[in-house]
């Protein structure tokens, strides 16, 4: 794979060379390589059909996230974040010890400690982490999800964007089974401060614990509005938002 360069960008295919586009630029490949055929059948390429299965069930673990969080997700992330997530899950993965090569799980790597440490504190939205967004303590109730930020002074405890007038906080509490793929989440109702320095204790709770089996996601959605002859609008899409994992149970 090379990198384009020069005024013309082509798109497509050209004798044995395809150009295409991505988030780095312009890129160029040649074709050729082993048959689809040939990896999936001959004894050569068992590793790499291990491997092949094995990347796809990590992929799979970061799309079941994303999915049982979507309704957040929507609101902060970056470009990236299904990659960086499927990189997650695949050091999660390899911390499954009992399972044959090919067949890790991601699902075994959650249920030990380093496993948990991999995923929490995961930002979704790589242009907007958590640490350097919140700097307030927080207490969190891992029996019910609740998140509380105590004596938050909105103007000297978050780093808000220029032009920002507002600032919402929102909590999440996901139950997720990456065995069976089944997934719930309760999400709190939001509270919306002017950023100010007014110093208030804040606490957010889901309605009900979640349904079902798996591991337990806390998440925290901070997202940051400006408000305009009384209607509030959110900055630039989203791009400033943060969507932070802050526990795993």
């Amino acid at each position: 794979m090379a990198k384009l360069g020069g005024i013309l960008k082509i798109e497509g295919t050209l004798e044995n060379m395809t150009f295409y586009k991505t988030k780095d630029g312009h890129l160029v490949r040649t074709k050729g390589g082993v048959s689809k055929e040939r990896i999936q059948n001959d004894p050569a390429f068992v590793r790499t059909r291990e491997n092949g299965s094995e990347f796809g069930a990590a992929a799979s673990s970061g799309k079941l996230l994303r999915i049982s969080v979507r309704n957040l997700l929507m609101r902060a992330k970056d470009g990236r974040v299904a990659s960086r997530l499927t990189q997650a899950m695949t050091k999660i993965k390899n911390l499954d010890t009992t399972s044959a090569r090919g067949e890790r799980k991601v699902s075994i790597g959650l249920n030990t400690v380093e496993g948990k440490e991999i995923l929490k504190g995961f930002n979704f939205n790589n242009k907007a982490i958590i640490g350097s967004v919140l700097f307030a303590p927080y207490a969190i109730d891992t029996a019910t999800g609740q998140v509380t930020l105590t004596d938050l002074n909105p103007m000297n405890d978050i780093a808000y964007p220029s032009g920002a007038t507002h600032v919402s906080l929102t909590s999440a509490f996901a139950k997720i089974d990456f065995e069976t793929g089944e997934n719930s989440i309760e999400i709190s109702p939001a509270v919306n401060l002017p950023i100010d320095s007014t110093v208030a204790t804040q606490t957010l709770v889901p309605p009900a614990v979640p349904a079902g089996t798996g591991v337990d996601v806390m998440l925290l959605l901070i997202e940051f509005f400006q408000e305009v002859n009384g209607s509030q609008y959110i900055l630039k899409n989203g791009s400033y938002n943060v969507l932070s994992i802050l526990e795993i149970a």
